[in-house]
């Protein structure tokens, strides 16, 4: 599945060195959840459904985990854990007006040393 995101001169890195512009396209490729379960079944030989069951049974066991405040680490991939965000202030950006945002427990995936590797 491809997909287009479009960035305004404001979000682009300044590593990027952009001049000037108004928005630049980027165009991007998604995976979404089937079509990482086709490719968990293509590569490992499994049945579609049992690369489902696979797949949904990773990430129930994942959410468990976290719910419960445990970490789950995937040594080499990576680390999920759980974080705590602080109650803060905001803005609403319709009306300028200030307004308050709860604390809450966010996700967080800290990549490993071997998907670094790939990837870099």
């Amino acid at each position: 599945m491809q997909g287009y995101i479009v960035l305004l001169c404001s979000q682009i890195p300044y590593l990027l060195r952009v001049k000037t512009c108004s928005t630049l396209k980027i165009q991007l490729t998604v995976m979404n959840k089937t079509d990482f379960i086709n490719a968990i079944a293509d590569d490992s030989g499994l049945s579609k459904a049992d690369a489902a069951k696979a797949v949904n049974s990773f990430m129930n066991v994942t959410k468990g985990a976290l719910k419960g405040g445990d970490k789950v680490a995937l040594v080499g991939f990576g680390t999920f854990s759980v974080s705590a965000r602080s109650a803060r202030e905001g803005r609403n950006p319709q009306t300028g007006a200030t307004i308050k945002i709860a604390a809450k427990k966010v996700a967080k995936f800290k990549a490993g040393a071997d998907l670094d590797g790939a990837i870099n």
